[in-house]
């Protein structure tokens, strides 16, 4: 798998000054973690699900969820799952394994794990993981031994992806508690947790919620405390930490509007208006923002329901060549004992201490997503990947 490998072997020359390198699900966690993008979650009842697979792929999705959970009806499920076992066969038939994207199943009990583990048989080795709902330690226990065990049978590493979405978490009284024993949880299984989603969705559900197309999950200040608290105790940077992903954006239609499009017409000069135009008509403006959101408060990829979702999260994905240049004078070797840099674009100061967790960060995102030209922006980006949709 190669992030923007789609593109022409010229545009991609155009686009890049160092392009994305190539992963696989055998990759370090810490790789495969940061490369998840834009996570399309697919319910599992698809009559075609292992066509759609591998059409999304060849769109540029590179991990997928499909889903036994709060996006099939409760009646579905034993059907759900018999589809999900037809469908990993025809995809294993298809020898094409090279081409698809790393794939979890969201389940809703434990059992379902090595039920299915042993269901799936040989074709079992196109799973990279599970999705795990509702996460607390009380909850999250049963699934992650679950897991272990699903592992120990089939012989391949299996990851998990706890769901943080329960009403526990969200309110004051028990959170604290909560986050602690989610903390203590995933620390101790922390070999195979990958990341650690956010259910907006569930938070606002408590409280009779839900976000207009032109407000980010930010916006709404129930929504934001939480989130901030997640990072706070489970996305820390010395170590302890883990990938936390950003929220799903709900839109993908035109709404009626209140406030003004949220995208400033200069980088669209020229022959990109039309493109902003699309954005802005399909509500994608406020998913720009969101994303921007998600960055600058520790959130990494994000979970995504509709296809036309995938190219902004990863055209924002895409290192920028000053945010390159910043972080490789930051850690060039010999600078350990700390000091103050002018950067290279004389208009920000980097500090080597204090900057250095954001630079190996940079660096690691670089590496999956690739940096980009000097005169390359992320309208230049997504332009190329909405084409390629």
């Amino acid at each position: 798998m190669k992030h923007f490998g789609y593109l022409a072997p010229e545009e991609r020359e155009a686009l890049f000054h160092r392009a994305p390198r190539e992963f696989t699900a055998a990759s370090p966690a810490r790789t495969l973690a940061t490369a998840l993008g834009a996570t399309l979650y697919s319910p599992a009842t698809r009559p075609r699900l292992a066509d759609d697979i591998v059409r999304q792929a060849g769109r540029g999705v590179v991990s997928m969820v499909l889903c036994l959970e709060d996006s099939i009806d409760d009646a579905d499920v034993p059907g759900a799952e018999e589809n999900l076992v037809r469908q990993f066969a025809d995809l294993a038939g298809r020898d094409a394994d090279a081409s698809l994207p790393l794939l979890f199943i969201r389940v809703r009990t434990p059992r379902q794990i090595p039920d299915l583990t042993r269901r799936l048989g040989r074709a079992g080795r196109l799973l990279t993981g599970f999705v795990l709902p509702k996460f607390t330690e009380e909850r999250g226990v049963p699934f992650l031994e679950a897991l272990l065990a699903a592992e120990h049978g089939c012989g391949r590493r299996l990851f998990a992806m706890p769901v943080l979405e329960s009403p526990e978490l969200l309110h004051l009284e028990t959170r604290t508690e909560t986050l602690a024993g989610i903390a203590r949880t995933v620390d101790k299984y922390r070999d195979r947790v990958l990341a650690l989603r956010l259910g907006v969705t569930d938070f606002c559900s408590a409280y009779g919620l839900r976000r207009a197309p032109d407000m980010t999950a930010y916006d709404v200040q129930l929504v934001a405390s939480v989130i901030a608290d997640v990072v706070n105790v489970l996305g820390r940077a010395d170590g302890t930490g883990f990938t936390v992903t950003g929220p799903v954006w709900e839109y993908f239609r035109q709404h009626e509007r209140m406030f003004k499009p949220q995208l400033r017409r200069s980088p669209f000069a020229g022959s990109a208006e039309a493109l902003r135009t699309a954005l802005i008509e399909h509500d994608i403006d406020g998913l720009l923002r969101e994303i921007e959101l998600d960055r600058a408060n520790g959130l990494q990829g994000k979970t995504c329901i509709h296809p036309s979702h995938v190219a902004p999260v990863h055209a924002l994905s895409v290192v920028s060549h000053e945010e390159f240049g910043d972080a490789e004078d930051i850690l060039r070797p010999g600078r350990d004992g700390g000091g103050v840099l002018r950067s290279a674009y004389t208009n920000k100061m980097n500090e080597v201490k204090p900057h250095r967790a954001w630079a190996e960060r940079i660096m690691l995102r670089a590496e999956v997503f690739g940096v980009a030209r000097e005169d390359v922006g992320f309208v230049d980006l997504l332009a190329a990947g909405v084409r390629s949709a």
